[in-house]
This record gives structure tokens, sequence and C-alpha cells, in this order.
């Protein structure tokens, strides 16, 4: 499960097997057993959410939005 960056005591990653055919890029975001996860195009968008708090989603979309460009890139040099 490659981790593309922590904050504030989240994780945040994708799984190295994303399915087949592969899904398009998304980011999986966990803190304990609390787990969501965020499409990144068109717009960062909430896919699922297990145990977060709606104040911590709309948080936790705000930062994949600040760090899309870096996501993607980790997604695809992963995936390539």
């Amino acid at each position: 499960m490659p981790k593309v960056f922590d904050w504030n005591g989240y994780r945040f990653h994708f799984f190295a097997n994303e399915g087949d055919p592969r899904e398009p890029p998304h980011i999986h975001v966990t803190r304990g057993r609390d787990t969501a996860k965020f499409w990144l195009r068109p717009d960062v968008s909430l896919a699922y959410d297990r145990g977060f708090p709606p104040r911590v989603l709309s948080e936790l979309a705000r930062v994949i939005e600040a760090r899309r460009d870096d996501i993607e890139s980790a997604w695809h040099d992963f995936f390539a």
C-alpha cells in the first residue's frame, strides 16, 4: 500500500492492486479504524467514508485539493 504522505495523523495512500481494469486516480485516507476514498477528477469528491465525521471529511477534501498534483504524480509514477 504505497503511502503518498501523512498529514496530522492521517495516512494518504493507494493500493498496489487497484482493480482490473484499474480505477481512475484516487486516494485513500486512513486514521485508526476510519477510512475514506476520494476521487481526484474531475473535482475532488468523496467515493466512500467509513467513520470520519463530516467536518473531517471537508478538511481532508481541502488537503487533497491542495496536494492533488502531488497525488496524481505519485499515482502515475507507481502505475507507469
